[in-house]
């Protein structure tokens, strides 16, 4: 179990890496206007209903608007084992190519 929080600039990192998910915790409308590439949307709201997804994953990269909720998550999800990323900064702080949708 691990958490840790990433500049932005290393999510690129995982982009992409199999066992790996993106999860956008925003808002649906948020993430349709735009999103980090292979990044799931789960509402921080929703995250717990959801964690039974996680399980095939071997690491897990949070963001949100600015930093904060995805820290929360990662505090949050620390009791089940997960090994964690929050990208500090959230969505605000990444500069590379949004998907739509």
């Amino acid at each position: 179990m691990s958490f840790e929080t990433i500049r932005v600039n290393e999510v690129y990192k995982y982009i992409g890496k199999p066992y790996t998910l993106i999860i956008d915790l925003r808002d649906k409308e948020d993430y349709i206007k735009g999103h980090i590439p292979y990044a799931v949307n789960i509402p921080y709201e929703d995250l717990e209903n959801h964690k039974d997804i996680f399980k095939g994953y071997n690491q897990l990269v949070f963001y949100c608007d600015r930093g904060h909720i995805s820290l929360l998550a990662a505090r949050d999800l620390m009791k089940y084992g997960y090994n964690m990323k929050s990208i500090h900064g959230g969505i605000r702080a990444y500069r590379g190519k949004l998907e739509k949708g």
